[in-house]
C-alpha cells in the first residue's frame, strides 16, 4: 500500500500533540508508545506486530543480561540472540529474494522465492533497537526495567520510520524524566516548519524534474539532460531525507527529547570523507561504533584498516537495499574514502575551497547514478549518457527542464548552503526586533504553502522510506 504518511503526520500532529501535552506525567511514555504504535500501523496494520517483536526480544535481552550481570556467558548468549534477531529480521525481509535470486542464477537452481513486502523503516527501528542491548553488554548504558519507556523509544513515531537513528543512551535520561518549555516548542516548531519547506517546498517540487529524465531512455538523453536529471535527484533526495529529519528533530523537541542532528550541509563538503561526516550523519555514526571500531578500526596498521574501511562501507551500501547498485555505491565510497585517506587527501586539504567542493559534489553525483538506478546497466547507460555517448550534448528537453524548474533549481542550491543561515543571522545582528517579528511570518508562509501544497498534489514520495 502506498504510505501517505507526511500528510497523515501532520494532520495527526495536532490531536496527538494535545492529547500529549494534557496528559499526566506518569502517562506520557504510554501516549508516545500508543502513537508511535497507531502511526507505524496506519501505513503497516500486519508489520507493526515485526517491530513489537524486535522490540520485546531486545527488552527481554536486556533483562536477563541485568538479571545474570556476572554470568559472561548467558550476557553474551543474551546479546547474541538480539543481533541475530534483528539481523535475522532484515535477512528474511529485506535480502531473502536477493540471495534466493542471485543463488537461482549461480548455481541454476529453482528456490521459490517469497518476494515478502518490505516492512517500512525495517533497517532505522532494528539498528534502533539493537543499539541498546550492545551498549547494555558493553556496560555503557544501564538496563531499562520498565517495558512501557523502553518501547516507547523504539516506536517513538517523530522519527520511527525514517530516522533520524536514535541510541539509547541518548534519549535514556529523557525518557525516564523529561520537561517540555515554551522556549522548547517554539524551538521545536521553528525546527519542523523548516524541515517541512524542505520536503514539500523544495524536494517534492525539483523530484518532478528527475522523476521526467528517470522516465527516458538513457540511450537517447542528452548530455545535458543526464547531468541536470542527476544534479535534481541529488538536491531531491538531499531535501527529503533531511528535511523529513528536521521534522523528526523539531517534533522531539516539543515532545523533551534532543534528537542528534542527520545533516549539515554535506554538499558544501570539500573532500568525500568530510560529506560523510555531514550526510545521514547517524548512520554512519552506527556503522562507526558497531562495526568499523569492533573490526579495530585504524588500531592495526594500513592494511587493516583499509580491510576495516571497505568491509564497513560494503555493509553500508548493503544497508540501504537489496541489489548490487547498492552494494557497488558503498564500495565506491569505501574506496574514495581509502585513497582520500591514504594516497590523496593532503594535496585534496590544500585545493581552494571552490575546487574541493565542486570535486566532492561531481563525486558524489556519479554515486547518486548507482544509487537511483535500477540496474547496473541503467546506471552504465546513463554514465554513458553523461559523457556524450548518445551523440546528443543539448535539445528541446533541456531547454524545457530549465525554463521549467530553473527556479526551483536555483533555490536549491541556495537552500543546500548556509548562505539563508548567515543571512538569519545576520538580520538578528542587525535588529533583534526585526529578527523577531519576520521569523514567524517566514514560518506562517511556509505553512501555509506547504499545507496548500500536500492538499492539492499528488506527487508526495518519502524517498528513505523504501530502506
Amino acid at each position: 500500500m502506498v504510505f501517505s504518511s507526511l500528510t497523515f503526520l501532520y494532520f495527526f500532529l495536532p490531536i496527538t500533540l494535545l492529547i500529549y501535552f494534557v496528559s499526566p506525567k506518569a502517562i506520557k511514555n504510554f501516549i508516545l508508545l500508543v502513537t508511535g504504535l497507531f502511526f507505524y500501523a496506519w501505513g503497516e496494520p500486519i508489520y507493526v506486530l515485526i517491530m513489537i517483536l524486535s522490540a520485546a526480544i531486545d527488552y527481554t535481552a536486556g533483562r536477563i543480561m541485568h538479571w545474570k550481570d556476572n554470568n559472561k556467558t548467558v550476557r553474551t548468549i543474551c546479546l547474541i540472540v538480539s543481533v541475530l534477531m534483528n539481523v535475522g529480521l532484515l535477512g528474511i525481509f529485506k535480502y531473502s529474494s536477493f540471495f534466493i535470486t542471485n543463488i537461482n542464477a549461480v548455481f541454476g537452481t529453482s528456490i521459490s522465492d517469497p518476494q515478502l513486502p518490505l516492512p517500512i523503516g525495517i533497517s532505522f527501528y532494528t539498528f534502533q533497537s539493537m543499539s541498546y542491548t550492545i551498549d547494555l553488554y558493553r556496560r555503557k548504558i544501564k538496563v531499562q526495567k520498565n517495558l512501557i519507556n523502553f518501547m516507547a523509544f523504539v516506536t517513538m513515531f517523530p522519527q520511527i520510520v525514517a530516522g533520524p537513528i536514535v541510541t539509547y543512551d541518548e534519549v535514556a535520561e529523557r525518557l525516564d524524566d523529561r520537561k517540555t518549555t515554551v522556549d522548547d516548542i517554539a524551538d521545536g516548531i521553528a525546527v519542523f516548519v523548516k524541515g517541512l519547506g524542505k520536503k514539500v517546498l523544495l524536494a517534492n517540487n525539483i523530484g518532478l524534474l528527475w522523476s521526467q529524465v528517470k522516465a527516458m531512455d538513457y540511450t537517447q538523453i542528452s548530455v545535458f539532460t543526464a547531468w541536470i536529471g542527476i544534479i535534481a535527484f541529488a538536491f531531491q533526495i538531499y531535501f527529503d531525507f533531511s528535511g523529513y529529519s528536521d521534522m523528526a528533530v523539531g517534533l522531539g523537541k516539543m515532545l523533551g527529547f534532543e534528537f542528534p542532528n542527520n545533516f549539515n550541509y554535506p554538499y558544501t563538503s570539500k573532500s568525500i570523507s568530510e560529506f560523510w561526516r555531514r550526510w545521514h550523519i547517524t548512520l554512519g555514526s552506527w556503522f562507526r561504533e558497531y562495526v568499523y571500531i569492533p573490526l579495530g578500526g585504524n588500531r592495526n596498521g594500513t592494511a587493516r584498516t583499509i580491510y576495516n574501511l571497505a568491509v564497513t562501507w560494503a555493509l553500508t551500501g548493503f544497508w540501504h537495499g537489496a541489489c548490487w547498485n547498492f552494494m557497488l555505491w558503498g564500495i565506491y565510497f569505501g574506496i574514495l574514502i581509502i585513497l582520500e585517506r591514504f594516497v590523496y587527501g593532503k594535496f585534496l586539504a590544500k585545493l581552494p575551497k571552490i575546487l574541493g567542493i565542486f570535486y566532492t559534489f561531481v563525486l558524489v553525483l556519479f554515486g547518486w547514478v548507482l544509487f537511483e538506478t535500477a540496474t547496473l546497466k541503467d546506471a552504465f547507460n546513463y554514465f554513458k549518457a553523461m559523457f556524450g555517448a548518445t551523440g546528443k550534448f543539448y535539445d528541446v528537453k533541456a531547454t524545457y527542464f530549465l525554463v521549467t524548474y530553473g527556479v526551483v533549481l536555483v533555490l536549491c542550491i541556495i537552500g543546500s548552503t548556509q548562505l539563508v543561515k548567515k543571512g538569519a543571522e545576520y538580520v538578528t545582528k542587525f535588529s533583534t526586533k526585526l529578527s523577531l517579528s519576520v521569523r514567524p511570518l517566514i514560518q506562517l508562509a511556509i505553512m501555509l504553502l506547504s499545507t496548500a501544497y500536500l492538499v492539492n498534489e499528488t506527487y508526495n514520495p518519502f524517498l528513505y522510506f523504501r530502506f
